[in-house]
């Protein structure tokens, strides 16, 4: 029996949200048809796509390898959706975007794959660059949008914006480390362990002043620009890493393990938005590219 679109969406919802309860809850569905779509997904691969364990789900190498496949898939599907209007396919003129750093690998990189997909005669041109100066760039009109984090605005009276993705900050941690099977993390367990600090956007500033509430000086042990070097030093025991669960990924560059873990407290979270000049009067184009960042982040909340 060939799998079927619907196990692929709730196998991805157990994969992003990590537990079968939480992706029954954003699916508006019961647990048991999940688990048994996951059950018949894995039976018609003949893989196991999750290790099951009393905490929950952890997927496996096999399954994180599946999960760019599934995601491809759906996003094709609704993709199809849009390629058969003419209006679309033949729409040209230009579309000025800006990204920060943490969005355009992350975000951008599959929101401007379907947009270019759908209109295709669009000229699109993007930067990347920090908030600030794309907020500039923005008010300036020199930009059409952009997709940045939101969460930090600094000209919020300026600046028009609508979010669409909200993530959570985690606990990075090496395979093996013993917080790893600790029943409950806090943030003063963190304190004596070295940590890897992600440098862009507002990820440093946030982590620092979560930290500094404890009146601790945090152990930094590497900052570092690069998501895939934090992925590398936190997986092979240089560090531990408090980062957005938008940018986890279960292995580094190198095969090597690495853990996530919720933390009790009052976490900060990482808001990300399509940004536009107040009172500008959005082009056809621009929002056409929200529409589709918008209907992205519908999918992802819809069986």
């Amino acid at each position: 029996m060939a799998f079927t679109i619907r196990q692929l969406q709730f196998f991805v919802a157990v994969a992003e949200t990590g537990t079968v309860s939480h992706a029954a809850q954003a699916l508006s569905i019961s647990q048991s048809s999940v688990t048994e779509a996951i059950k018949e997904l894995e039976a018609d691969l003949n893989v196991k796509l999750f290790e099951r364990h009393p905490r929950g789900l952890s997927i496996t190498h096999t399954g994180h390898q599946f999960l760019r496949h599934a995601t491809r898939i759906l996003t094709d599907i609704s993709d199809a959706r849009r390629t058969f209007s003419e209006q679309a396919a033949n729409r040209g003129g230009r579309l000025q975007l800006g990204v920060t750093s943490l969005v355009a690998g992350y975000v951008l990189s599959d929101l401007l794959a379907r947009y270019r997909r759908a209109f295709p005669s669009v000229e699109v041109h993007a930067i990347e660059d920090n908030g600030d100066y794309l907020e500039h760039l923005l008010i300036g009109g020199e930009l059409d949008v952009a997709v940045m984090v939101v969460s930090n605005l600094r000209d919020r009276l300026a600046i028009d914006a609508e979010i669409v993705e909200v993530s959570p900050y985690r606990l990075w941690l090496p395979l093996g480390h013993p917080l790893a099977s600790a029943d409950s993390i806090a943030l003063a367990d963190i304190l004596s362990e070295p940590l890897i600090m992600l440098t862009i956007d507002e990820v440093e500033e946030n982590t620092g002043k979560l930290l500094a509430a404890f009146g601790t000086r945090p152990k930094i042990a590497f900052r570092t620009r690069s998501v895939e070097a934090v992925r590398s030093l936190v997986a092979t025991g240089a560090g531990l890493a408090l980062l957005p669960d938008l940018v986890y990924r279960p292995w580094s560059l190198e095969g090597d393990r690495i853990e996530s873990r919720d933390v009790s407290g009052s976490l900060p979270v990482v808001q990300i938005g399509m940004t536009w000049r107040r009172g500008s009067g959005l082009t056809q184009n621009a929002r056409d590219f929200i529409g589709i960042a918008q209907a992205q982040r519908g999918a992802r909340q819809r069986p």
